[in-house]
């Protein structure tokens, strides 16, 4: 019985101890593949996804989904979700830009908008286009900042 016992414990303790080189595995290739974000805050976020974390540490996606998972990271820019890191990309000229860092730019070119006359979702587009080199449809503008919680341009004027 207690050599049962013992064997049982010597299996948790082995199976954390491998829990913890994944996540710590995983962690390293995030560094790795967001160091401008760590060095440099939100807007450097590169577009990362699962398979790419896989890849590079010889694990399943599956896996490192699951260890990225109510998991948080404390970094000199707040703590953010593992998940966080994972995210698609949009066209940027001849390179690839989070769809994180636009959303990001999105909430900046709100803040800055005249409260008498809100910025539409055409007009985001037509910015993040001149000024970015972003190319993005209106939908996928009108998509983010339905997920940011930010009201449509007319609902915004409505609330003067």
């Amino acid at each position: 019985y207690l050599i049962e016992k013992i064997r049982a414990a010597q299996w948790l303790i082995k199976s954390i101890e491998q829990r913890q080189k994944t996540i710590k595995k995983v962690m390293k290739s995030i560094l790795h593949f967001q160091q401008n974000f760590f060095n440099h805050g939100v807007h450097h976020l590169q577009p990362l996804i699962l398979r790419d974390v896989a890849d590079d540490i010889g694990m399943h996606e599956s896996t490192v989904s699951r260890v990225t998972q109510n998991k948080y990271a404390q970094t000199p820019h707040g703590i953010f979700e593992l998940k966080y890191f994972f995210n698609s990309s949009i066209s940027r000229g001849d390179n690839d830009i989070a769809s994180e860092s636009v959303k990001q730019k999105i909430i900046e070119i709100i803040a800055n908008e005249s409260p008498s006359k809100p910025v539409s979702d055409k007009t985001i587009v037509k910015v993040l286009q001149e000024e970015h080199d972003i190319t993005i449809a209106r939908r996928t503008i009108a998509k983010y900042r339905d997920m940011l919680g930010i009201l449509s341009s007319s609902r915004r004027k409505k609330l003067m």
